[in-house]
């Protein structure tokens, strides 16, 4: 679980999770946003600051809200969609 006062690894918790649930590696997710993978791949690690224009891009590409991929986890729920994400 990230730390929920730190935005980067709350950021890079999300799009790793919405990723991953898309079943997307990556690079595919870099493909879909116009990033470099190595891109996607430091903002998973907590790596970069993320430029508002990135977390639209990435936000657009998981189809999500920007907002939700900043909003901090109440709990470790594995069996987590979309949908209760967005509460």
């Amino acid at each position: 679980m990230p730390d929920p006062d730190n935005l980067r690894e709350v950021f890079a918790y999300w799009v790793r999770l919405l990723r991953v649930q898309k079943g997307w590696s990556q690079e595919r997710l870099a493909m879909e946003c116009e990033l470099d993978r190595t891109y996607v791949s430091a903002v998973e690690r907590s790596r970069w600051n993320v430029s508002l224009s990135n977390i639209e891009r990435l936000a657009q590409a998981l189809d999500v809200a920007p907002w939700i991929l900043l909003k901090p986890p109440e709990g470790f729920e594995p069996e987590l969609t979309i949908e209760r994400l967005s509460k």
